[in-house]
């Protein structure tokens, strides 16, 4: 599974994901000044599952009809060690999903 961290995600989240093992990179790394746009088609170009906060993806995706590899949205504190304890367990599941999770909820809507 791979997996690419929007930059208004973090930095350190995506430290954390690579630490578990995981090929993940950091949107700002790939794409400097990027709008969500480019960030979704560099994702499913890629076969990677973007990892966000920001709602405008959900807008891409279910309103544009936009494709993608599968979507973790972040709906919860900033706090990065938090956020990777919450979504550790599903970043296997996270491929051809659009997943939302929350500090006492996860939902997981399939995108096939």
């Amino acid at each position: 599974m791979r997996f690419i961290v929007d930059e208004n995600t973090g930095r350190k989240l995506t430290s954390l994901i690579k630490r578990a093992g995981y090929d993940v990179i950091f949107s700002f790394d790939a794409l400097p000044r990027a709008n969500d746009e480019q960030i979704l088609d560099f994702a499913e170009k890629n076969n990677r599952v973007l990892i966000t906060e920001d709602k405008d993806f959900g807008e891409l995706i279910f309103r544009l009809n936009k494709p993608t590899s599968g979507v973790i949205f972040l709906r919860m504190p900033k706090d990065p060690v938090k956020r990777f304890e919450r979504i550790r367990d599903i970043l296997g599941k996270a491929e051809g999903n659009f997943i939302i999770v929350k500090e006492g909820q996860i939902r997981i809507r399939s995108l096939k």
